[in-house]
């Protein structure tokens, strides 16, 4: 590990010169961890014409951004970024690389932990840096993984200790975004693209997308219901709950699977991470994954049967009770005092 850095990366992803806000949540979580370490932070940005993204990095901690622009890349390609970053990587030995757990973010992280013999942890809840002793030996800036496993029975703390770079993904939402009010001073290092043979193994010819029309990160309230309501019927009291007192319907893990609800309505570990000012969990029994996308919400209040369950843990108000006793009169009441 001699010859790595303590600087943190965060690859900047973009879509049509448009960033991704994860990447930026991740530079506001990169800028903490390389001031724990006493080093810098990084952004790396590849695409088109995408210098103003790699200034706007700035304003979200970073000390320095690397930018790689041209027109074979102004679409995301598995080939040319990989080989991009697997370069840069090996030449400037960075001691955390991080990326948004997206579309491409999955694609590409495994590819450059794979070259590099690098660590890496999916779908990470938070991050810390630590000094361990592993196996009787000490390890200096240590990344701390931190996820649920197993089902979401524990909360795992994953150190890859025998490799100089550490590398995470983590979804949108999960890390809180912080603007900086004083900047550093825009540095950029342009870094020339060189075309390669291989780069035109695959061509796009044509893409669809097409924009998630549910915003469950800007929503004040949510109402969000399990499978512990037992029936779609039931869970149309979430529904109703919900467009009394303006505010979003979510659902966890269980009431997707069971077909409550659609998965992009699922709040969770594998679902959105929210914090509005209030969240409603109806039904909800509160696996470690469901509180790791809600538990940072201003206030909680959770309805269930099993005056045991956990999501009572997390919850500012607790309510044991059937959900169609309850709901109704919550409706009822709400009702009654705008009159």
């Amino acid at each position: 590990m001699e010859n790595c850095t303590n600087d943190v990366w965060v690859f900047v992803e973009q879509r049509d010169g448009k960033p991704a806000e994860v990447s930026f949540e991740l530079l506001s979580k990169g800028r903490k961890l390389a001031d724990s370490m006493g080093g810098k932070l990084k952004s790396i940005v590849l695409g088109d014409d995408v210098e103003a993204i790699a200034v706007d990095s700035f304003r979200f901690g970073a000390d320095e951004a690397y930018l790689v622009s041209h027109p074979e890349l102004g679409r995301y390609k598995t080939l040319p970024y990989a080989r991009v970053l697997n370069e840069l990587v090996g030449t400037h030995n960075p001691r955390i690389v991080l990326f948004g757990a997206t579309i491409i973010g999955r694609d590409l992280a495994p590819r450059i932990a794979s070259h590099t013999r690098s660590g890496l942890t999916a779908d990470c809840t938070d991050l810390r840096i630590a000094d361990v002793t592993y196996l009787g030996k000490e390890h200096k800036n240590l990344l701390l993984q931190i996820r649920p496993a197993f089902g979401g029975n524990i909360i795992a703390t994953i150190i890859t200790p025998d490799t100089p770079t550490q590398m995470a993904t983590v979804r949108e939402g999960v890390m809180e975004l912080h603007p900086l009010s004083h900047p550093h001073k825009v540095k950029i290092t342009r870094i020339p693209y060189e075309p390669d043979g291989l780069d035109h193994l695959i061509t796009i010819i044509e893409q669809h997308r097409t924009e998630n029309k549910v915003n469950l990160k800007g929503a004040p309230i949510i109402v969000a219901g399990g499978y512990g309501l037992g029936t779609r019927e039931n869970f149309r009291l979430v529904h109703e709950l919900a467009h009394t007192i303006g505010g979003e319907v979510a659902g966890s893990r269980a009431a997707v699977d069971a077909g409550f609800i659609p998965h992009e309505r699922q709040v969770g570990q594998t679902g959105v991470t929210v914090r509005p000012k209030l969240y409603i969990a109806i039904g909800i029994s509160g696996a470690i994954q469901h509180r790791a996308g809600m538990q940072e919400a201003k206030k909680i209040i959770a309805i269930n049967t099993d005056p045991d369950a956990p999501i009572f843990d997390v919850s500012h108000y607790g309510i044991v009770g059937d959900a169609t006793d309850v709901i109704p009169k919550f409706i009822e009441a709400f009702k009654s005092r705008l009159k």
